[in-house]
């Protein structure tokens, strides 16, 4: 008789593998509140939450976290628009060339985000665009763009094509189908989508690098707080607010997509 339990040897192993790379995220958490301001002690010295008063009084950090947020909300805007009306065209249509299309859609987040920045830095100093705040959106709605493609799309993909022309044929125009039945099927990957893009973009740093000029988001500041620290766990408190913003979008997208499998109309 087989059993459905996982054998104890894999379940150690995915404990084992789950520890190796969340317990130095429980780390950040712990330093946030140790007394000790210049160096990582274990055990810590003692536990205070007076960091959490002194980060909350920077206004570096306040700075820094208002430009992340205005970026990661317009970048996803963007995304959103975009990676829908791509995902649309390329599940409902064909055409020569589609799959090239689609590929080069995925490819910025395919490939390091390295290759991303510097093809990005290359561009702006090319087209003489100065480094600004809209600078820091076209970078990172490149790979925003990715992440609501590629749940629009798989959404289109499962919602039956017979939906959309029994809603034609009872005379519905083009933007009431899209609205009374394209986008309710649709609307949880695209604020799935929009979540993990606004995620992604609220803690990007590589491509940001290329992109920011003089400019610090929160994951900038963050780099800038290790190499030159005044006060570490400062740098840790920011670091568990980032963890923590960054988590809340993941695991909506999660619960939103959970159990998506059969949609509307989807083999018929």
């Amino acid at each position: 008789m087989r059993s459905d339990r996982a054998p104890l040897g894999l379940k150690i192993a995915a404990g084992a593998g789950l520890a190796f790379m969340h317990l130095p995220i429980v780390l950040i958490f712990v330093y946030a509140f140790t007394t000790e301001d210049k160096s990582y002690q274990w055990p810590p010295p003692g536990l205070t939450t007076k960091w959490l008063a002194v980060t909350w009084n920077r206004p570096d950090v306040w700075e820094a976290l208002s430009l992340s947020l205005r970026v990661a909300a317009i970048s996803t805007a963007i995304a959103l628009v975009l990676g829908t009306l791509c995902a649309a065209a390329v599940s409902r249509t064909k055409f020569f060339g589609r799959e090239a299309i689609s590929l080069m859609v995925i490819l910025p987040i395919a490939l390091p985000g390295i290759i991303t920045g510097i093809s990005l830095r290359s561009a702006f100093n090319l087209a003489d665009i100065p480094f600004s705040f809209w600078t820091i959106v076209l970078g990172h709605a490149t790979f925003c763009v990715v992440v609501v493609y590629n749940n629009a799309v798989a959404r289109f993909r499962r919602t039956s094509g017979s939906l959309i022309e029994a809603s034609m044929d009872l005379g519905a125009d083009g933007f009431q189908t899209f609205r009374h039945v394209i986008l309710p099927n649709i609307s949880t990957a695209l604020l799935a989508g929009g979540m993990l893009a606004f995620a992604l973009s609220f803690d990007e740093v590589i491509v940001t690098t290329f992109t920011a000029g003089q400019q610090q988001t929160l994951p900038i500041w963050m780099l800038e707080e290790l190499v030159r620290p005044r006060e570490r766990p400062v740098t840790n408190v920011v670091a568990m607010m980032v963890a923590l913003v960054t988590l809340l979008p993941i695991l909506g997208a999660y619960y939103l997509t959970r159990g998506t499998d059969t949609v509307a109309g989807q083999g018929k």
